[in-house]
């Protein structure tokens, strides 16, 4: 029998909030360190990119795996695992001495938050109610979110100019420490199986191997390119390994995605915008900092800096989505929020060779902020609507996929069409050209997920029919009869 954490609430919030930020933060710190972390440790430039790479192929390739392993066997007791290790690896990361052991100490940071998102997401969605008490509690979850990913460049440019990488590493410890203590002070989910009720084992195998090969492939294109053998090997192994694991989901009672999850218009629905927001914000958030660096010649902590807004936009967005949503459903923010990404990325779009922060950066900084957050806030709230409580882990392990697949392949993507814009050059003019073109293409990304929300989602949260589990064991896992 599943238990909600009820007693205390706010805590849990502090913590899944606490927890999704440091997992956030580490998405962004590193990349504006990788210059000092090559010549710290003498990587190999074509090797340098998998201080990255490793981290999103095992982050996105467990996500599945973690989510529906918290609902079998509790989400409290994944989240203290997933931070535990996160943490040790972040300890090992700021102490390495030779590039292999930065490497693996990034695997495992990504191990250990493949486990604890969906984890954190779940203990949320567990234990506060649909409507709006959940659309509150998952507001503050995503502008956490969002805001750690903004401070996550702020924090990387100040602690590599002031007090060296290896902080980048060693920052994620005391965050760590303080959410493992929220969690802690948290109830205990009593998760028990049900009789037959079992981990997919199989179908785990093929998820995380077809979704870890699908991200590999992917990311190594900035080494060898689209249109190389070992990425459509890759590309054709994840569809192989994918379609495997949709046929194995199909015909067991007990599997790690229950193929009727995704018949419900809101999970449905908000994956596939959240896939789509994601791929348009990581990518904006990649230009817009090689434009402050390589063209307006900014430093690694102006750049960071330079964020700021970007992070004060996105909080006051999901500030308003939060109250909205509660009134009159995610479709209030989500088709004006994408809509209002759009103008600013097309604002954005406009930079040029010559112009500065204030010109170019800060105006549709705010633009874009702003609407992105009216987006991310209600999202996850549609993609968990209508879901049995038992599945919470599964719907979150599945939202948390679409997003860090969105920002891979729509990154991975994106840089190659301003690579191409940009050709040989190495110019101001032609970097600038570059990068104008993938915000533009990012405004279009925007305006397909207005298009998703507004085709796809119910209108209200009140119409979305509960997601029943299908199985017996499900059934009785939530106290109820099939």
């Amino acid at each position: 029998m599943y238990k909600n954490l009820e007693g205390r609430p706010g805590t849990v919030l502090a913590a899944a909030a606490v927890a999704q930020f440091v997992a956030a933060l580490d998405m962004a710190v590193v990349n504006v360190a990788l210059p000092a972390i090559r010549a710290g440790l003498g990587f190999a430039p074509l090797d340098l990119s998998w201080v990255v790479h490793i981290y999103a192929l095992t982050f996105g390739g467990f996500l599945l795996l973690g989510g529906r392993t918290c609902d079998l066997y509790g989400r409290r007791r994944l989240l203290v695992l997933g931070l535990s290790v996160f943490g040790l690896c972040s300890l090992a990361g700021g102490l390495a001495q030779a590039p292999w052991q930065l490497v693996a100490a990034r695997a495992g940071q990504g191990l250990g938050a493949a486990a604890a998102a969906p984890a954190a997401l779940a203990m949320i969605t567990t234990t506060f109610p649909e409507g709006p008490r959940r659309v509150r509690a998952l507001g503050v979850w995503s502008a956490v979110n969002a805001a750690g990913g903004a401070l996550g460049v702020l924090a990387g440019g100040l602690l590599t100019e002031y007090a060296g990488w290896r902080w980048v590493m060693l920052i994620n410890v005391p965050i760590v420490a303080v959410a493992l203590a929220l969690v802690c002070a948290t109830p205990a989910d009593a998760a028990r199986l049900a009789r037959g009720e079992r981990l997919d084992v199989l179908g785990a195998v093929f998820a995380t191997s077809g979704v870890g090969l699908l991200v590999f492939g992917v990311v190594r294109t900035d080494a060898v390119g689209w249109g190389s053998p070992a990425t459509w090997g890759s590309l054709a192994g994840s569809v192989v390994l994918l379609a495997a694991f949709a046929y194995a989901e199909s015909r067991t009672t007990s599997p790690l995605l229950r193929p009727g999850l995704l018949r419900s218009r809101w999970v449905a629905g908000a994956n596939a915008l959240v896939f789509l927001a994601a791929a348009g914000q990581f990518t904006a958030f990649y230009f817009v900092s090689l434009y402050m660096q390589q063209v307006l010649g900014m430093g690694a902590a102006a750049t960071g800096a330079g964020f700021l807004p970007f992070s004060a936009g996105l909080v006051v967005g999901s500030v308003v989505a939060t109250r909205l949503t509660a009134a009159r459903g995610p479709r209030a923010c989500l088709v004006p929020g994408a809509l209002l990404a759009t103008a600013g990325l097309a604002w954005f779009s406009l930079i040029s060779p010559h112009g500065g922060f204030l010109t170019d950066v800060l105006g549709p900084s705010l633009v874009t902020s702003v609407g992105a957050g009216l987006v991310l806030a209600p999202i996850a709230a549609a993609a968990t609507t209508g879901v049995a409580p038992g599945e919470a882990g599964m719907a979150s392990g599945v939202f948390n996929s679409s997003r860090q697949l969105g920002g891979c392949v729509g990154l991975a993507v994106l840089a190659t069409v301003a690579a191409h814009r940009t050709g040989s050059a190495t110019g101001r003019a032609a970097l600038s050209d570059g990068y104008a073109l993938g915000l533009a293409v990012s405004a279009v990304l925007f305006v397909l997920a207005a298009a998703v929300a507004i085709g796809a989602l119910p209108r209200r949260l009140s119409a979305a029919p509960a997601v029943r589990t299908g199985t017996r064991a499900h059934h009785h896992l939530e106290g109820t009869r099939p």
